[in-house]
């Protein structure tokens, strides 16, 4: 599985592994420095009314068309991503990541994500998934590249590519995940392919839906499809 452990901000945290799991399915490991720290606060009861209650899908193992789309550089591409706790929208970001706007595009067109679960879900840091293994370690079988600038920033909203630390900047497959605290200091090491455009308040509710410690979701948050809109 790959990782990233972010520098805790409290004692109680600083031994916390949190996992950006990766894109190409590979079993390496690794631990680059960030800076966020989850809540330590327990989430509201009130929050589980806010999910229709499923069960999690049978892992399977996807591979995705390493063949990505065309895309039409004037036009806006957007991922509409439907789950059991709602839903929201993800403008991507061509010009900060052409190829990965691409596979993501293809990814989605062709249900690769249909039936995928938000495996890791850490308060106050990110909410990821995009893994149709379900366990943090499964990708579509090929990666892109779209190195980050220097001066790119994980605040709340933004959807990036995770990858691991042997990779290079940018590197990704099909795990993406979403920010939820203001600004998670990582490193400009995960592309940047968009950011929420609606729905940011699902997000956020999603986002207090897991385990501070263990950083597994609290009840299942299932994606039920992602359909691609253009203008």
């Amino acid at each position: 599985m790959r990782e990233l452990r972010r520098a805790a901000a409290v004692a109680a945290t600083a031994a916390i592994a949190v996992a950006l799991a990766g894109c190409g399915g590979s079993d390496a490991t690794a631990e680059p420095e960030a800076t966020a720290a989850p809540s330590e606060t327990q989430p509201d009861e009130s929050l589980f009314t806010f999910c229709d209650p499923v069960a999690v899908p049978a892992p399977r193992q996807a591979e995705g068309d390493a063949s990505p789309a065309e895309l039409d550089p004037d036009a806006t591409y957007r991922l509409v991503v439907e789950t059991n706790c709602g839903s929201f929208t993800i403008t991507l970001d061509q010009q900060a990541a052409p190829e990965t706007s691409a596979s993501l595009v293809q990814l989605a067109r062709d249900g690769y994500f249909d039936g995928t679960i938000f495996h890791r879900i850490v308060p106050g840091f990110v909410i990821q998934g995009g893994d149709p293994s379900q366990t943090g370690g499964g990708g579509p079988g090929y990666t892109t590249v779209d190195e980050p600038p220097a001066d790119a920033r994980y605040v709340k909203g933004v959807v990036a590519m995770a990858k691991a630390a042997s990779e290079a900047p940018g590197t990704a497959g099909s795990q993406f995940f979403v920010v939820t605290g203001a600004d998670v200091g990582l490193p400009p090491e995960y592309a940047v392919v968009g950011k929420v455009t609606a729905g940011l308040t699902a997000v956020e509710r999603i986002g207090e839906l897991g385990d501070p410690a263990s950083e597994l979701p609290l009840e299942p948050v299932v994606v039920t499809s992602v359909t691609v809109e253009e203008s």
